[in-house]
C-alpha cells in the first residue's frame, strides 16, 4: 500500500530494492523528506510520496516482482533481473568502476578475470 509519507524501508519493501538503494535514490533524485516523528537524532526520515516517487515505485514493481536481496536474486531464474538487482546494490563508485572495466576490457575481459572464460577460448 502506497501512503502519503513512507520510510525508505517501506519503499524498499514495495519495490524489491534495498533500503540503501532507496536512500541513494532519495539523495540522487532530491526527493522531499522530513524527520520521522518520534525518532531522536534527526537521521530517521520519511519520504514524501509525490508523483515522481509514486512513478518510481510503480516502475520498480514492474521490473522486479520479488525482494531484491542477494539470496532472492540468486534463486531467481531470470539473469537480467539478477544483474539489475546486483547493480542496484552497488554504490555509485562501484558502478562507475565496473562500467569503466567493461568499457575498457569488454565482456570477454571480464569473463577472463572471473575465470569463466580462458584466454584461449575461441567461439
Amino acid at each position: 500500500m502506497i501512503k502519503e509519507r513512507m520510510t525508505p524501508d517501506e519503499i524498499a519493501h514495495l519495490t524489491g530494492y534495498s533500503r540503501q538503494t532507496i536512500n541513494k535514490w532519495v539523495r540522487k533524485e532530491g526527493w522531499e523528506t522530513s524527520p520521522k516523528p518520534g525518532v531522536q537524532g534527526g537521521k530517521a526520515r520519511v519520504v514524501h510520496v509525490d508523483a515522481q516517487v509514486r512513478e518510481f515505485i510503480y516502475s520498480a514493481r514492474r521490473v522486479c516482482d520479488t525482494p531484491a536481496s542477494y539470496a532472492t536474486a540468486v534463486n531467481d531464474t531470470s539473469f537480467d533481473v539478477l544483474l539489475l538487482s546486483l547493480a542496484n546494490e552497488m554504490t555509485d563508485s562501484e558502478q562507475k568502476q565496473l562500467t569503466s572495466l567493461l568499457l575498457r576490457e569488454g565482456i570477454t575481459g571480464l569473463l577472463e578475470r572471473l575465470g569463466i572464460r580462458s584466454q584461449n577460448h575461441h567461439d
